[in-house]
């Protein structure tokens, strides 16, 4: 990876300095880029500020007559597993209009995970890509991660021989997944994520997503009424901490949130489990020993129910949309970056920001 200085003329006139975080050489034929992986060393934000989010979901029509017209002969949706998971085809996200803009976010609410293949997405633009994204919610700007050059919203995924600090952050364990809810301990978490390949190995690198709705169903009642009264912390500090070992730049400072354990989904009203191995860290007014095993059952519930999660493979123009509220995932780095045969997986993510998380009898977030 190579350090360039840029001069950019901004409100405080500071020179914008930038870390490229790939291999310039590799990508002289490269396609995508202007979409590389890139670290601001100098931009920094203020804490996230609250907002009113209404969801496009409750203004969907229920039956979705306008995303799933009679009139397009090339449509094909088709359920991937019962629980979680729905694929269509024939279809272009950039040609939507806002009541099918609306459906699709209610489709994503009760399905978690909806895949849309053979799309020309990647390919429209940046800004008509975040533009897609804010019609949503507010785009989140990761506090630590890489990004597109000059396009803080659009968080890099990249891992290749020449960047491989996804994969070596993980380096010690016995498998490269991680499941977790995007960013969940910001004070409003992310809502609906929109995930773009631009390029994809011909086998390996899948995503995996866990159904949160179907795991708080599978659970005894009584464990279910147990955990409707409690709040969990999300931690964003062992990410920054993490981050400035590897000698990153924290663009802004973490925080810690307590999120009701069960969460009610605005559009829908279905419960959720909410909390993810990945930032929840203990369970509030409960003793150590307790949280602790408490966190371990629902950790092991979520990584372990195959039967209710999907893992998708990704093919050229394929964009993924899921809803962070109601699904944790893992991305699957079980490809050899150094192959040249199973090649480089890149792409970026758009996230959106939602409400502030409510529980059951109107139990919300908490923060100091």
């Amino acid at each position: 990876m190579a350090t360039t200085t840029i001069t950019k003329t901004n409100t405080e006139e500071l020179p914008l300095r930038l870390t490229v975080a790939y291999d310039e050489k590799l990508h002289e034929k490269y396609k995508y880029t202007e979409y590389l992986p890139v670290y601001d060393e100098v931009t920094k934000f203020p804490p996230l500020k609250p907002f009113e989010f209404n969801d496009r979901g409750l203004v969907a029509n229920k039956d979705k007559p306008n995303l799933f017209s009679k009139d397009n002969p090339n449509l094909k949706v088709t359920k991937l597993t019962p629980l979680i998971g729905t694929e269509i085809r024939g279809l272009q996200l950039s040609q939507l209009n806002d009541l099918q803009k609306d459906e699709l976010a209610l489709l994503i609410a009760e399905r978690g995970v909806v895949v849309f293949r053979e799309q020309d997405f990647k390919d429209i633009g940046i800004e008509k890509q975040k533009e897609f994204g804010r019609y949503f919610g507010p785009l989140h700007i990761h506090p630590v991660g890489a990004h597109v050059k000059d396009h803080l919203e659009l968080h890099n995924i990249y891992l290749g021989p020449d960047n491989e600090y996804r994969s070596k952050r993980r380096s010690n364990r016995l498998t490269s997944t991680g499941y977790h809810s995007d960013v969940s301990y910001e004070r409003q978490p992310p809502g609906i994520t929109i995930l773009t390949l631009l390029s994809v190995p011909p086998t390996g690198g899948d995503t995996a997503w866990v159904s949160q709705t179907a795991a708080y169903q599978r659970l005894s009642s009584p464990i279910r009424a147990l955990l409707e009264g409690l709040r969990a912390e999300h931690s964003g500090f062992p990410q920054a901490e993490q981050a400035r070992r590897d000698g990153k730049f924290v663009r802004r400072e973490p925080v810690a949130t307590l999120h009701p354990i069960v969460r009610v989904h605005p559009a829908t009203g279905q419960k959720a489990l909410f909390v993810n191995p990945g930032f929840t860290k203990r369970i509030e007014g409960l003793k150590d020993e307790e949280s602790d095993a408490l966190l371990r059952l629902l950790f092991d519930h979520i990584t372990k129910g195959q039967d209710f999660q999907v893992r998708v493979k990704w093919e050229e123009g394929t964009v993924v949309l899921w809803d962070n509220r109601v699904t944790a995932h893992t991305a699957i780095s079980d490809y050899d970056v150094h192959n040249p045969q199973e090649g480089l997986r890149h792409g970026f993510r758009i996230t959106t920001l939602a409400e502030r998380p409510r529980g059951v009898n109107g139990l919300e977030s908490i923060w100091e």
